[in-house]
């Protein structure tokens, strides 16, 4: 009998993953993550929920203390952002940094057990011709997470199974029903774990971000308002700005330095190229001339064509066809081949 490890949040795909990999006569071992404390998924409300399918399933289930991990890894890294004026995207880094690899080294080392398998919508295909795993979006589209995704190594694709890839929500909601699962009616996660811990993202910045008041100027320097701290804002925001103007306003940069949030209409919001850097070429060997793809700078934003333009240090130019408004310092930026997802970066 096949042995394999599940991550567990205490949400339905993670428990359709857990009872589909069972009911296929898998040996399925249950393991959530201890990240933090409060309500929500990856909490400890969501690891109450996880216990309860493995004893439903008849699994065993073990609890791994992560929570240092998760703060070096993502607290500290959003804090040490937004301070700086980006914008970070913790998802992308903390599916490599505290979950993916983590938990595949427990389940190896801790275990004996060769692979895990998570609740995510996106599929993984072995190449024998270029000898790479291969990352594809979820037949789902409305549901791929393989955007947030982009960050797994080799090693890492090669020890995770997707078990949820190839249906739709719809179809892992029936399968809860019909497993009789006691997620089967939860209702999806909408927010970042932190927020959903938090509040709001404002109200957990605040926690660890002194407030210092700003100016908020135009991109003539002109003084319009003041702000209560940067981190407060991100690049292509127009609501919560508290600001008067005949025609609407939109942030365009922020600086750290001055202590400014600066804003401008739509137009001045456009880029037509951008660079990234930490690069991760998944399903394509790192490419030594530019290529042409398409590329999204935002997990639900459309993809747009761009050529990707390899730079030294493992870094690249991106140069969009159109411009494109509200490309952010800090988020991801992950080019495709149609299903395929060729690699990202993080835009500076």
């Amino acid at each position: 009998m096949k042995k394999i490890v599940v991550g567990l949040s205490g949400g339905v795909d993670s428990s359709v993953a857990a009872a589909a990999l069972h009911h296929q006569n898998y040996e399925v071992v249950g393991i959530t993550l201890w990240l933090m404390k409060g309500k929500g998924q990856c909490c400890s409300e969501g690891m109450v929920d996880a216990a309860s399918i493995c004893e439903q399933l008849g699994i065993p289930h073990h609890i791994v203390d992560s929570r240092e991990l998760f703060k070096e890894n993502i607290i500290d890294y959003l804090v040490s952002g937004y301070e700086a004026g980006v914008t970070p995207l913790p998802c992308s880094q903390c599916n490599r940094a505290v979950k993916f690899g983590p938990m595949l080294k427990y389940a190896q080392e801790e275990l004996g057990i060769e692979q895990i398998a998570t609740g995510h919508y996106a599929r993984i295909h072995y190449d024998p011709n270029s000898d790479r795993y291969q990352l594809l979006r979820a037949v789902d589209r409305q549901k791929d997470q393989s955007y947030f995704l982009y960050d797994l190594a080799q090693e890492l694709l090669a020890g995770t199974v997707f078990p949820l890839g190839e249906q739709t929500k719809e179809q892992t909601r029936k399968i809860a029903t019909e497993f009789n699962l006691s997620t089967a009616d939860k209702p999806e996660s909408q927010d970042l774990c932190l927020i959903e811990a938090h509040g709001s993202m404002k109200t957990f910045l605040d926690k660890y971000i002194n407030q210092k008041e700003g100016d908020i100027v135009n991109l003539e320097g002109k003084i319009l308002g003041k702000h209560q701290g940067i981190h407060h804002y991100t690049i292509g925001q127009r609501k919560g700005l508290g600001i008067a103007a005949a025609e609407p306003l939109y942030v365009v940069k922020l600086d750290a330095v001055m202590n400014r949030v600066i804003v401008g209409d739509r137009h001045a919001g456009g880029r037509l190229e951008c660079n990234v850097s930490r690069i991760n070429w998944v399903s394509i060997a790192p490419p030594t001339a530019p290529i042409r793809t398409e590329v999204q700078i935002r997990y639900r934003s459309r993809p747009v064509s761009v050529n990707v333009i390899p730079l030294d240090n493992n870094r690249a130019r991106l140069i969009f066809e159109e411009p494109q408004f509200g490309v952010t310092p800090g988020q991801a930026a992950v080019w495709y081949d149609e299903e395929r997802l060729l690699g990202g970066g993080i835009i500076e």
